[in-house]
């Protein structure tokens, strides 16, 4: 059992990587399970992005998610320097903290065409890279715990774009299973602390709430709780599983 979740000689990337988010800790996941990684996010975070680079002994790479030339040229660079591409997280991502009535409708669509373009754009060119190769592959996107239901901040379009991007990977599942590649979704729940939750911090009350609102009782470790979950979608193990949503929320999206 412990072999398939091995992935000695596989080529993962990581798009949204830079230290203090989740995707860093996916990094560190991957590169911890025998996989060759490659680390992205945008040109101004590539300072963050060595420190997880450096952590997961990654290639570092730039790249701008909701530009289709930008993601296209990642994922030349990353075949070109491995060889091939095996694993896709797409943990990039943006959100907004305010009343809808505060929200300009060129701050939605900032944040719908990172969250969700760039979730297509990134899951488009890995599909096209995996098949140009022969097929095979796992493509993992980030959601959240609100993929199905609101919360209590008020974020409407970080909402309806973290639901969109479900029903995206679904979507591309069904086009991609005849070559033998898995798209599925990992749903967190809040995890503390990342560089979206530190925020919550300016309020314990807010914070421990959150805590006490999972059936277990705390908030998501990103040390202890991430990685087993993701190595799931990103291994032999899942090999029968596409077009999933896997919560890892502590029961958040049980009540």
């Amino acid at each position: 059992m412990v072999n398939l979740f091995d992935l000695t000689g596989a080529t993962s990337l990581v798009v949204g990587a830079a230290a203090g988010g989740l995707g860093e800790w996916a990094a560190r996941a991957l590169a911890g399970h025998g996989a060759a990684v490659a680390v992205a996010d945008l040109p101004e975070q590539q300072d963050a992005l060595a420190v997880t680079g450096k952590a997961a002994d990654a290639t570092c790479h730039s790249v701008d998610v909701t530009d289709e030339a930008s993601v296209a040229r990642l994922m030349d660079e990353v075949r070109e320097r491995h060889g091939q591409l095996d694993v896709v997280v797409n943990a990039a991502g943006v959100m907004l903290r305010k009343p809808y009535d505060e929200t300009t409708p060129r701050e939605f669509e900032h944040v719908v065409r990172v969250n969700l373009t760039g979730c297509w754009l990134v899951g488009r060119a890995a599909g096209m890279a995996m098949t140009a190769q022969g097929g095979g592959g796992r493509i993992v996107n980030l959601t959240t715990v609100y993929a199905e239901r609101v919360g209590p901040v008020p974020e409407s379009a970080y909402y309806a774009s973290k639901a969109a991007v479900v029903n995206v990977t679904r979507s591309l599942a069904s086009e991609l299973g005849a070559h033998g590649i898995t798209v599925n979704c990992l749903a967190p729940g809040v995890f503390y602390p990342t560089k979206m939750t530190t925020p919550l911090a300016e309020d314990p009350q807010r914070l421990a709430w959150f805590a006490q609102r999972t059936l277990l009782g705390r908030l998501g470790d990103p040390a202890r709780d991430f990685a087993g979950p993701l190595l799931l979608l990103c291994s032999p193990a899942s090999s029968y599983m596409t077009g999933q949503v896997v919560y890892v929320d502590g029961g958040w999206s049980a009540w």
